[in-house]
């Protein structure tokens, strides 16, 4: 059985540790020590109760376990490098690693520092912590898995491969970077909004802020095309983007956005690592990003 090591015991990383335990080795690295049993209820409300491998990183140092054939970072953006360097001293500098953060900040600043594989993976999966020891898994998707340079389509499609025989359905794609981008735009035109009005995504269809979500596409369909980045499908440009983003609040009409969840929680945003490459990539080309940037701002304000 292959081994995974999952790093970031969140809502995401717990629900791949659910997931993959009955397939695979699975070990859940976080924080703080939790419960080893632990509840998933599924997206039709049934709950199912399984002993899961807990460790904080302390503890790993001192058992010094088999080396793992795959690392998931499941944390968030901004504590991805810092998560992996806790725990690099254990991993052969071959050890792929899967990186799940939303946005455009680990990914590449870890794809150019780690000597091994880097596998990036974009998902719809819908999940949310109830407690220390209750996840809830709140709604099927998809993941697309693949590397930033294109150099590791077979191992690519064997962690596809194992995430779909753990009833997470996956594919290997050759453009990860586009899908990344494309859930960057996504989340850009969402995120900051609800949090910063504390409302849930359908919302955003209404009168006060239907505009500037039009306003955010706009802006960021003009760095996406400057970047070369593909639009999500054959419509005219502006026009996918807006289809990809409205279509996303409409199917995620009730959900509470994780930035709007850290903002409750009084906990610092993902606002760089989905802002920030944003705003960047703007300046770069010389394009207007004063939309973006007020939100960053914004955001920036309220912050802990």
């Amino acid at each position: 059985m292959t081994m995974h090591w999952i790093l970031g015991a969140g809502a995401i990383g717990r629900l791949l540790a659910h997931s993959l335990s009955p397939t695979t080795t699975t070990l859940l690295i976080g924080r703080r020590a939790l419960p080893a049993r632990q509840v998933l209820t599924s997206p039709n409300g049934e709950s199912c109760t399984q002993s899961l491998r807990v460790l904080t990183a302390a503890e790993l140092s001192l058992e010094a376990p088999a080396p793992p054939h795959y690392v998931h970072i499941a944390t968030k953006a901004m504590a991805a490098e810092a998560t992996l360097d806790a725990i690099a001293s254990l991993l052969p500098p071959s050890t792929p690693l899967v990186l799940w953060q939303n946005g455009f900040l680990a990914q590449p600043r870890l794809t150019q520092r780690w000597a091994g594989p880097v596998l990036c993976a974009t998902t719809t999966e819908g999940a949310y912590v109830v407690s220390e020891a209750h996840i809830v898994h709140a709604g099927r998707g998809h993941t697309f898995v693949g590397d930033l340079h294109r150099r590791y389509a077979a191992l690519a499609q064997a962690l596809a491969s194992c995430l779909s025989g753990a009833n997470m359905a996956a594919t290997a794609v050759d453009d990860i970077r586009d899908r990344l981008w494309q859930k960057l735009a996504v989340n850009a035109a969402i995120n900051p909004l609800v949090a910063l009005h504390g409302i849930r995504n359908g919302e955003l269809r209404a009168a006060p802020y239907a505009a500037r979500v039009e306003a955010v596409i706009a802006e960021v369909a003009a760095i996406m095309q400057a970047e070369g980045i593909a639009s999500p499908n054959s419509e005219e440009h502006l026009a996918a983007w807006r289809a990809l983003v409205w279509g996303v609040i409409a199917r995620t009409a009730n959900n509470k956005a994780s930035m709007l969840q850290d903002v409750e929680a009084g906990r610092v945003t993902e606002r760089e690592a989905i802002l920030a490459p944003l705003i960047a990539a703007g300046r770069r080309h010389a394009l207007p990003c004063r939309v973006l940037t007020s939100l960053d701002d914004a955001l920036a304000k309220i912050e802990p």
